[in-house]
């Protein structure tokens, strides 16, 4: 079953109008809601005594309208006598100042006190429901995310570091504390790495210690998750278990590390948010954060919020166009998604989120945008059942990896290098030639696959250099880029000529390099005459300065004392290919070498659409499911090289030019095979 549903708290609503809202949800196509995730104060008023009475009404109302339920754990926002029990369960931020009570996610995730009453909590809900027949399955807390620097965490780190290294003299060693006398003679003594205020980061942590201690906060996460995990799996062994994440852009956790314990992987999709009043929403956002939510558990996920309206605090934000809801719940379909869930039902007239809104307003009426989405709803009760399971094949990856982000928080390298915008660069460049790209850890092999992109591959394990090379060597083709295999695990410069590990792959060493200066640049020349070059293409941020040892030059800097050295390299290995592109550059450049890099790698790509149409294809078995997503306001026009079933009317598109409506989205069955 595809699940199609919305946000619902009827907690914020007279209990009056829960049939209202539960029969208009049914004429929505509705058939799941997310309930109590912010409800524990409802659930639990004070300490042991639990009241479920008020949610099993209003469950009953959602079932009796054919509508299941998703429930959370009610911990990311404890009701104030828990706080008050444990005043010392606040999260402290890196500033050092503890945070106090009126938001939510102040807890801190190591503090026992406060882990002894999510447990309870959980407990008691998950005995409750275990047999309920309209609840299907559990999302855990909300949102997980924010480091804590409190004692509690010191005290805990150190314990971590201690199983982790066994000796001081190892983690003195790891750390390389000899640098400022900072050598540990006991584990009491290891600070956590808060945050100062000092220029020229002479306050800046040890970059060892630092990346252990983000290591250990997702650690504690991960824990903490892992306790409500239990508790649900062992009470409601039937029911399924997902956390809503924050898409490619949240970079506080180990997602993959997070996503290991889930069923499956849900996150929340906000195209247009208060602090980002863009004019134009870039589709190629929304697909990479698409791919790393497919890519963390290798399968289909959830989108436990879909965008339903303006987002705003303090702040509104721009409202969502005709047709725009719509069409980027599509586009999550279109990228792997087996459940849209739209949050919220209606927009709160109380609280912090007033002015985010729901599908209805504060006043309750259906509008523009309820209307919208039940025409999806039929459309979904039509054509989902053939959508549901169906997967997104990919013979491109893309190395994310978490360490890496980690390492650049704590040492950017250059002010305006910014890690995942870099990787967003190279992304959508082979998104605009619809080819479908998974994200991948650097855990894990790179087998079927045929294209490896590795962005800027900060700290490199030497077993995953290993693993790349095997890929390389057996006949795939790899993309790196500068800062790539320059720390070790440790978080240590490593003892070789960059890129490391990786550099007898690419037949290159940097001898050394040049970070730029905010808004310095240079035109790069091109000698390989297979990549079509539309336009001057700059360094910018970074240059390395290579020396090739076997590759072949494809691209030369041509200014400065580095002038007519290699910019961009091609290296043969075993049966493949590694390139190297020693420069940062703009997206202007990843879109110029995509096409070379994908006949390189012998990927071919799916028709090209006219600009602002987006192509997607599921596979059903061996049946093909074509995704064709408007994301322009205007009409455009497209072709079709044999007739095809549009899925959303039942009708045959005959063999002709077809007209997409501004923000129109078709789904057509198409033939299997390659091209269309």
């Amino acid at each position: 079953m595809f699940r199609f549903g919305v946000d619902y708290y009827p907690e914020h609503w007279p209990e009056a109008r829960w049939e209202i809202d539960a029969r208009l949800m049914q004429e929505a196509g509705f058939n799941t809601a997310r309930l109590a995730e912010f409800a524990w104060s409802r659930l639990e008023p004070s300490p042991g005594r639990f009241e479920f009475a008020w949610l099993d009404r209003a469950i009953a109302i959602l079932h009796a309208q054919g509508i299941q339920v998703v429930l959370g754990t009610p911990t990311a926002s404890p009701p104030p006598w828990v706080m008050a029990l444990y005043p010392d369960a606040y999260r402290v931020p890196e500033s050092g100042q503890a945070m106090s009570y009126g938001n939510r996610r102040e807890y801190c995730p190591t503090h026992a006190g406060y882990r002894e009453r999510s447990r309870l909590i959980t407990q008691a809900l998950a005995e409750h429901y275990a047999g309920h027949p309209a609840v299907i399955g559990w999302q855990t807390d909300n949102e997980f995310g924010d480091r804590c620097y409190c004692d509690h965490c010191r005290a805990a780190f150190q314990g971590w570091l201690q199983h982790k290294y066994g000796a001081l003299g190892a983690l003195n060693e790891a750390w390389g504390t000899v640098f400022w006398s900072h050598e540990y003679s006991a584990w009491a003594q290891i600070p956590a790495p808060l945050a100062t205020a000092a220029p020229f980061g002479e306050g800046s942590p040890n970059p060892g210690l630092a990346l252990d201690y983000y290591r250990f906060m997702s650690h504690q996460y991960v824990a903490f998750q892992r306790e409500q995990i239990d508790i649900l799996h062992n009470r409601c062994p039937d029911h399924f278990i997902t956390h809503n994440l924050m898409g490619s852009g949240y970079d506080r956790l180990n997602y993959f590390d997070l996503a290991a314990d889930l069923d499956f992987v849900s996150w929340d999709n906000y195209r247009r948010m208060q602090w980002t009043f863009q004019p134009e929403v870039r589709p190629s956002e929304a697909a990479l954060a698409h791919a790393t939510m497919r890519g963390l558990k290798h399968k289909n996920f959830w989108v436990m919020e879909q965008q339903a309206g303006a987002g705003g605090w303090q702040i509104v934000s721009v409202a969502p166009r005709p047709g725009e809801l719509q069409l980027w719940a599509y586009q999550s379909i279109a990228h792997g998604a087996d459940a849209i869930i739209f949050f919220r039902w209606r927009s709160a007239r109380f609280g912090t989120e007033q002015y985010w809104h729901g599908l209805l307003d504060h006043d309750g009426r259906t509008g523009r945008r309820y209307t919208e989405i039940k025409q999806m709803g039929a459309e979904i009760a039509r054509v989902g059942a053939q959508i549901a399971g169906s997967e997104v094949r990919a013979e491109v990856a893309l190395l994310l990896d978490y360490d890496t982000r980690f390492a650049f928080q704590i040492q950017a390298n250059n002010p305006a290098f910014h890690y995942i915008a870099h990787v967003h660069d190279i992304f959508q460049a082979f998104h605009a030639r619809n080819v479908a790209v998974e994200v991948v850890s650097a855990q894990e092999e790179f087998t079927g696959y045929k294209l490896l992109i590795v962005p800027a591959l900060y700290v490199l394990r030497e077993e995953t250099a290993a693993a790349i090379e095997r890929f390389v060597r057996q006949g795939g083709a790899v993309l790196v880029t500068p800062r790539t295999g320059v720390k070790d695990e440790t978080n240590t410069i490593v003892d070789m000529p960059l890129p490391g590990y990786l550099a007898r792959l690419c037949g290159i060493e940097v001898e050394e390099y040049d970070s730029l200066p905010a808004g310095v640049s240079q035109p790069l020349a091109f000698t390989n005459e297979d990549i079509h070059i539309p336009e001057t293409l700059h360094a910018r941020i970074w240059c390395d300065v290579v020396r090739t040892v076997d590759a072949q030059v494809v691209a030369r800097y041509t200014q400065d004392y580095y002038a007519n050295s290699p910019a961009i390299t091609l290296n043969a290995f075993g049966a493949g290919h590694a390139v190297y592109v020693a420069t940062f550059g703009d997206a202007a450049l990843y879109t110029a070498l995509a096409g070379w890099l994908l006949k390189l790698a012998k990927v071919e790509a799916i028709a090209t659409p006219p600009a602002g149409v987006e192509y997607c294809v599921r596979w059903q078995g061996e049946q093909r499911i074509l995704f064709v997503l408007n994301h322009i306001a205007e009409e455009q026009h497209l072709a079709l090289p044999e007739p095809m079933l549009n899925l959303l009317t039942g009708e045959t598109i005959p063999l002709s030019s077809v007209d997409l409506q501004p923000r129109q989205v078709m789904i057509l069955a198409a033939p299997s095979g390659n091209g269309w």
